[in-house]
């Protein structure tokens, strides 16, 4: 079959689509205890999944592996949502996949980090979450430390020892050109969590317009083009491209 990829004998070529008000009459059957409703939200839910797990590609595990381990991960997801909550389902599992997947990596990671220092580094995360959450302000390591009742260097040394070792030569991406290594990218910050999810929720949202929506919105947002060029683009005047594009901005704006 053309494009057909298999990972764990999953065909994702053929992995389903779930909308909205799909996802949330399953959610409620599986609340009342409906087994068939579960399996249909995972199955439905396998490409966020594989989403997730491109960002892991270049960490040398078998992807067969991250996938399974994402499952998990979304298997969580979906037995703790709270469907009172207004929260899209996508907002809440990718966090948790990603969560599953580096406890995966970090449990199996050669470079084995003692107890006490695992210790220090997960209490000193909990307590900058703390604090941030409770001040708006990210602390100082010397706060953390304080709390911590240790001094700031084992702070950095415990941080430092849970991060896991990477080649800055490994790497990254190619388009058959040149890769593009780590080291060409050291500061950059584009590839954050919250990055990720933000490109998750806007691809999904992008689904839910028609056809002409889409490609009004990719040519004016994606390709840089002007509302006089879509309109020369695809046969209708400016006026027309620009009340289009206002409803798709307003769709996407309330599905987000």
């Amino acid at each position: 079959m053309i494009n057909k990829v298999e990972i764990c004998n999953v065909n994702t070529s053929q992995l389903p689509f779930l909308k909205n008000d799909e996802m949330r009459k399953l959610f409620a059957e599986v609340q009342n205890g409906a087994q068939e409703a579960r399996e249909t939200l995972i199955h439905g839910n396998l490409r966020l999944v594989l989403s997730v797990i491109q960002r892991f590609s270049n960490r040398g595990e078998f992807v067969d592996d991250l996938f399974q381990v994402g499952c998990i991960g979304l298997i969580k997801a979906i037995d703790n949502f709270d469907l009172s909550q207004n929260v899209r389902f996508s907002t809440y599992a990718v966090p948790m996949i990603i969560g599953e997947i580096r406890r995966y990596l970090r449990d199996n990671n050669i470079v084995r980090v003692s107890r006490s220092l695992r210790d220090i580094a997960y209490k000193a995360l909990q307590i900058r979450e703390k604090m941030t959450n409770d001040n708006s302000v990210e602390p100082t390591l010397a706060q953390i430390a304080e709390q911590l009742e240790v001094s700031r260097e084992e702070v950095v040394f415990a941080l430092d020892a849970i991060q896991e070792p990477v080649s800055i030569f490994e790497p990254i991406f190619t388009d058959g050109g040149d890769p593009i290594l780590v080291v060409d990218q050291i500061s950059d910050s584009k590839n954050s969590d919250e990055s990720l999810l933000e490109n998750i929720t806007i691809n999904e949202a992008l689904k839910m317009l028609n056809e002409r929506e889409k490609n009004i919105v990719a040519l004016r947002f994606f390709h840089d083009k002007t509302q006089m060029e879509v309109a020369e683009e695809i046969g209708i005047s400016q006026a027309q491209v620009s009340r289009l594009e206002k409803a798709a901005l307003k769709h996407l704006k309330k599905y987000i």
